[in-house]
C-alpha cells in the first residue's frame, strides 16, 4: 500500500455544553452531546519509507495558515513513537473547517490521521488502543475515533454513543476567533450546572422535535470576549431561529426545520469574511465500516 486518498475528517457541534465541576488538577468536569456534521477537512497520506513526517497545507479555508507542528503530525509521530515503526508519511491536509471555532477540527484531523497511518503502516491496531493514544493528544480525540455521536461526560473521555434523529443545521463562522483557554479561566463562567442525564436529554428531545436543549455555559464569557459571537446569535435570532454557540465558540448553529429556513440563512446579510453553511447531521463517522477500496 503506497497511499490513501480522499480521507475525511468531520466537524462536530455541541448540542449543548454545562460545566458541573473543577477537578484538584484544574480540569474542568463537563457534560455534552456531541453531534457529527457533514462540514470536513479532507487528507491524503503517501507512504515515506525514509522514515520522516512532513505536513503540506492547501490551505482552501478562510483563516491563518495551520502551525509547522499541528494535531496531525503530533498524532503522526505519537502512533509511530508508541508503534515502534519505522515507516514515515507525507500527510496533504485540505482545510475547510475553521480554526478557534468550537467544531474540533484539529481533532478531527488527528484522529482520522490515527485511523490512516494505522492501516497505512500496516499496523491493525485495535480501535481502543488508538483511543488511549488519542486521549494523549486533546480532550476531543477519542469522540472522533469513536465513531459515533455521544454522551459526553468527564473531560470528555467518557463517552457512551447515543442515536440522534436526521437534522440540518445552520453554522455560522464568524472572522474572530474565541479564546479558550481565557474562556476556562473567566471567573464568571460557570462551573456549578446541576448534572443531567442522557434519559432527561432524550425525552426532552422527543417531546419537543427540532428545539434545542440545555445551554452553553462558556456562551457568556465568550460574548464578552468576542463582541462577534454575540452578533451573530442575533442574526440568527432576527431571522427566527434559536441559536447557540459550538464549544469554546466562536462558530454558532441553529437547528433548520424547514427549507425556508436555510433559504433564509443563506440570503442573510452576513459581515464579509464570516462562514455560513448549510450542514446536515451525521449518523457515524465515514470512517467507520471503512472499506478496503479507500486504498490507492
Amino acid at each position: 500500500m503506497q497511499r490513501l486518498l480522499d480521507v475525511p475528517a468531520p466537524a462536530k457541534l455541541n448540542l449543548f455544553l454545562h460545566v458541573t465541576g473543577r477537578r484538584a488538577d484544574g480540569y474542568h468536569e463537563l457534560q455534552s452531546v456531541f453531534r457529527l456534521i457533514d462540514w470536513a477537512d479532507t487528507l491524503h497520506f503517501e507512504l515515506r519509507r525514509d522514515g520522516q513526517l512532513s505536513r503540506e497545507d492547501l490551505h482552501t479555508a478562510d483563516g491563518p495558515a495551520l502551525p509547522e507542528d499541528d494535531l496531525c503530525l503530533r498524532a503522526a509521530r505519537a502512533l509511530r513513537a508508541a508503534s515502534g515503526c519505522a515507516l514515515g508519511a507525507h500527510i496533504v491536509l485540505e482545510k475547510r473547517i475553521p480554526q478557534q471555532a468550537g467544531l474540533g477540527g484539529g481533532s478531527s484531523d488527528a484522529a482520522s490521521t490515527l485511523i490512516a497511518l494505522d492501516r497505512l503502516w500496516g499496523l491493525n491496531w485495535p480501535r481502543r488502543a488508538l483511543v488511549e493514544l488519542g486521549a494523549r493528544l486533546g480532550a476531543d480525540v477519542p469522540f472522533f475515533l469513536g465513531g459515533h455521536n455521544a454522551w459526553v461526560e468527564g473531560i470528555g473521555e467518557r463517552l457512551t454513543p447515543l442515536e440522534l434523529p436526521p437534522a440540518r443545521y445552520a453554522v455560522v463562522k464568524p472572522r474572530a476567533g474565541t479564546p479558550t483557554a481565557a474562556i476556562y479561566q473567566a471567573p464568571d463562567l460557570e462551573r456549578d450546572t446541576p448534572r443531567a442525564t442522557m434519559k432527561g436529554f432524550v425525552d426532552a428531545c422527543n417531546a419537543t422535535p427540532g428545539r434545542l436543549w440545555g445551554s452553553n455555559v462558556m456562551q457568556p464569557v465568550a460574548v464578552r470576549l468576542c463582541p462577534d459571537v454575540g452578533a451573530a446569535l442575533q442574526q440568527l435570532g432576527r431571522l427566527g431561529l434559536s441559536a447557540r454557540m459550538t464549544g469554546s465558540g466562536s462558530a454558532v448553529f441553529a437547528v433548520l426545520t424547514s427549507d425556508a429556513d436555510a433559504q433564509a440563512v443563506e440570503q442573510a446579510d452576513w459581515p464579509d469574511g464570516w462562514q455560513v453553511r448549510i450542514c446536515n447531521g451525521l449518523s457515524k463517522h465515514p470512517l467507520v465500516g471503512w472499506k478496503k477500496d479507500a486504498i490507492m
